[in-house]
């Protein structure tokens, strides 16, 4: 037999298992696995895919397409190209080149095209590499402030590719086109960039970013200061006397993908009347150039450094960091402890109202901080535990209920009602096992002169006869019991024992049992009306009912038990039975606190007796 206590503290205590399973998703979010890593930044990506498009006027995208190929030739064009569309564009323009001009002009055009940048505010670009171990370019210097080695903290590559010297030194500014290395825990990790390092070291010297460069060069800022401590690494970076620019430890600035600008064909910008503009320019022809994926999808090289300069220039500042993983961290932890809370104090249905409502409180939470701070706040996997957790918790809560609900059916469906037995099962919390106090009331049933009937059986040679008789008996007084939301307690042969008021409350339970009683006296008339062709001796019966206080609980021990009662009121009842032998006529005998409870009932005072077990005399009553 499964011990219904056992169940109740599986429903008390099965939350140890979904606390468990909050324990691996938290340890999980701190792990921060690939897996998780993809799903945070894929939801940060959406996220970033939610903010309206902005047109940007004064920069313009010129696209070295395949219109420039059909216009001038094969690529790599000369160099003198480029000199005469600078020529001809307007002096207020400055020119960002995302082209590597490494190798010396084939066509001899270098003097040109360097006469034509010292003559316009242009900017060229550079590139890390890991390859080989040599190259410079000219580069501001770069102040660095705090106790950090600020060597300790850039991203560092051994080599840069760098243009023709002559060209170096004819362009107003130079800045490497890198983006954020796809190494675990960064935010381009999966090869999509997100964030662009504003500084970064190669072959031992500091490299401004082509995006930072150009700003530096377009505000005619002198040189850049960045803050290094040791414990948090790069606080920020900054140009001249700028504001600064708060990044990640590495010196990465996540970047604003939601700028829309317009672009022309390098064929038609001489013939163009642009003012004004920062043109960048870039390859886009088929085979030229290999596009760089987003979050706001496939863009080229030149496209990203566009955005970079928007992203700086607007003083956008797209906000995550550690103490925002930390919070997410906690945060996860009282979410999932909360709907814990939620699935074990609450019914199903509301259980899920609310968990379902802590979710989406989540997710508008989130939602909030990006439109309004531009916080990346992850809720994904959060929301993900939380839809986990709540089903591991509503599971467990069902079969242990459901458990309990089986086990309660199992014990009591024999000697209770199946209205009472439905009702323990809607709310076990009813059921206190192990011993609980309260007043009841007891009613011990017995056929009086069974020996008489039982030799008439005998005689008979019908053993049989006398089961089928007695069972018969049993099952009639058992269903008035039950129908009067009476307990039977046990049965002791021939004999009842019953009680009222326990497990479930009963108001009154006195007024029941002296109901139960008569009608048990009614049906045993009955019952020897029918048994009366037979020849059989007539069954009478004897009733005692008490009312008192007593123990009522699991009795026994932990191999057997019943659910059973003690008190002084039990062994008053079974005295009473016992005396309504003694009193001819009368085969019903009620405690006065029985009386004393149906004050709408007639009795009779019968006697005052001294009763075993007791040293003074009680009042005995009859209906």
């Amino acid at each position: 037999m499964v011990r219904i206590s056992s169940l109740l503290d599986s429903v008390m205590y099965g939350w140890k298992t979904v606390l468990l399973t909050i324990v691996a998703l938290v340890g999980v979010k701190i792990w921060s696995p690939y897996l998780i890593d993809n799903v945070r930044w894929s939801y940060f990506d959406v996220l970033h895919e939610t903010k309206e498009k902005e047109h940007v006027e004064d920069i313009l995208l010129v696209n070295i397409d395949e219109k420039s190929i059909d216009k001038y030739g094969q690529y790599p064009f000369p160099r003198d190209i480029y000199a005469d569309t600078l020529w001809e564009t307007h002096h207020s323009n400055t020119h960002v080149f995302n082209i590597l001009f490494a190798e010396e002009d084939r066509f001899g055009g270098d003097e040109v095209f360097a006469n034509a940048l010292e003559n316009r505010l242009t900017i060229l670009s550079s590139a890390p590499t890991i390859q080989k171990e040599s190259g410079n370019a000219p580069f501001v210097n770069t102040s660095v402030f705090g106790d950090g080695n600020i060597q300790d903290h850039v991203w560092n590559f051994p080599g840069l590719v760098s243009p023709r010297t002559k060209l170096q030194n004819s362009a107003w500014g130079m800045g490497v086109t890198v983006a954020t290395p796809p190494v675990a825990n960064t935010p381009n990790f999966d090869g999509t960039t997100r964030s662009v390092p504003l500084v970064i070291q190669a072959n031992g010297q500091l490299y401004p970013s082509l995006g930072f460069e150009v700003l530096r060069a377009f505000y005619d800022q002198p040189n850049y200061q960045t803050r290094v401590t040791q414990d948090a690494g790069i606080e920020w970076v900054k140009m001249g006397r700028d504001k600064p620019i708060q990044t990640t430890s590495s010196g990465d600035l996540m970047v604003s993908y939601w700028n829309q600008f317009d672009s022309i064909s390098f064929a038609d910008l001489k013939e163009s009347d642009i003012e004004g503009k920062i043109l960048v320019y870039g390859l886009t022809a088929e085979g030229l150039s290999n596009p760089i994926s987003t979050p706001m999808g496939v863009m080229y090289p030149h496209e990203v450094q566009a955005h970079l300069i928007q992203t700086v220039s607007t003083g956008v500042q797209i906000q995550q960091s550690d103490f925002f993983e930390f919070l997410e961290v906690v945060l996860l932890l009282i979410v999932l402890l909360g709907i814990l809370v939620v699935v074990y104090k609450l019914p199903t249905v509301y259980s899920a109202i609310v968990s379902s409502s802590i979710v989406l409180f989540q997710v508008g939470g989130s939602f909030y901080l990006w439109s309004s701070s531009l916080v990346l706040f992850d809720i994904f996997w959060s929301s993900i535990s939380s839809v986990v957790v709540f089903g591991h918790a509503s599971f467990n809560q069902y079969y242990t209920t459901y458990q309990l609900k089986e086990q309660i059916k199992k014990q009591f469906q024999k000697y209770l009602s199946p209205d009472m037995v439905e009702e323990l099962q809607k709310d076990p919390s009813k059921l206190r096992l192990g011993g609980e106090r309260k007043e009841m009331i007891f009613m011990f049933m017995d056929i009086c002169g069974f020996t008489p009937i039982s030799e008439a059986y005998k005689n008979r040679d019908d053993p049989e006869g006398l089961v089928e008789l007695i069972n018969k008996f049993l099952d009639v007084q058992t269903k008035i019991i039950l129908n009067n939301s009476g307990t039977i307690d046990k049965y002791m042969g021939d004999c009842i024992m019953a009680f009222w008021n326990a497990p479930l409350d009963c108001e009154d339970h006195a007024d029941l049992a002296v109901k139960s009683a008569l009608e048990v006296l009614d049906a045993t008339k009955k019952l020897n009306e029918e048994l009366s062709p037979l020849n059989l001796p007539p069954i009478n019966v004897g009733i005692g009912i008490s009312t008192g206080e007593c123990i009522v609980g699991n009795m026994g021990s932990e191999l057997r038990f019943d659910y059973s009662v003690i008190g002084d009121a039990v062994n008053l009842g079974a005295r009473l039975e016992g005396q309504t032998r003694n009193y001819a006529g009368v085969d019903l005998l009620l405690s006065e606190r029985t009386y004393q409870l149906c004050p709408d009932r007639t009795f009779s005072e019968v006697d005052r007796i001294l009763v075993k077990g007791k040293s003074e005399k009680v009042t005995i009553y009859t209906c």
